[in-house]
């Protein structure tokens, strides 16, 4: 329920500017790699028992709005919704947040831009149903290039992130509980309206 309402609200605020806004809907394959300080070895081990670092693999969509163009700097609002798998565990994420994209006129088909979100990501563990939905946020910087009217290829996002994941201390709230850290590759294919 709490991802459905942050979702609405920000298609909501997204909507408020398409009048002379750039949008952009991107869907990108996703690779991360995960990890926490402790170990974990009981029955909510996020990443596996005893285990600090796993890849994750799996596919975001998102869109982003850009509503303020000033020169070769644009500016505007990001959502996006990633779901990453790995050993039997899940992590699925939204992301709400704001964008800052740069069009060189010397390379005008390269546009390097960064990207900060904050939302939520609910964890689920192999070995039980239980899942925890915690505060996740996420900065990110990438390359699109413009190959077609209408079309990008995104050539590389790179990203870090935190959010807690589910462990066995926080479910029976015993000893010390850290937030996973998640350095985060992509790729993809971005489709451009005015």
């Amino acid at each position: 329920m709490k991802l459905r309402f942050l979702a609405a609200i920000a298609g909501f605020v997204m909507a408020t500017g398409v009048a002379q806004a750039q949008i952009g809907i991107y869907t990108t394959p996703i690779f991360s790699r995960i990890s926490n300080s402790t170990p974990d070895s009981g029955v909510f081990a996020f990443l596996g028992p005893n285990t600090t670092s796993r890849v994750f693999a799996g596919f975001g969509v998102g869109a982003y709005a850009d509503l303020y163009h000033s020169g070769n700097l644009e500016a505007g609002l990001d959502l996006r919704g990633n779901i990453l798998r790995g050993n039997g565990a899940q992590l699925n994420s939204i992301l709400f947040g704001g964008r800052v994209a740069y069009k060189s006129p010397q390379r005008p088909n390269l546009k390097p831009y960064l990207q900060v979100g904050i939302g939520l990501g609910s964890s689920k563990a192999a070995t039980n149903p239980v899942h925890l939905s915690k505060l996740e946020y996420n900065v990110a910087a990438g390359v699109d290039y413009s190959f077609a009217t209408h079309v990008d290829f995104r050539v590389v996002e790179v990203g870090y992130g935190s959010v807690q994941t589910i462990s066995t201390s926080a479910i029976d709230q015993v000893g010390t509980v850290s937030n996973s850290q998640l350095v985060t590759f992509s790729t993809g294919l971005v489709f451009r309206f005015h």
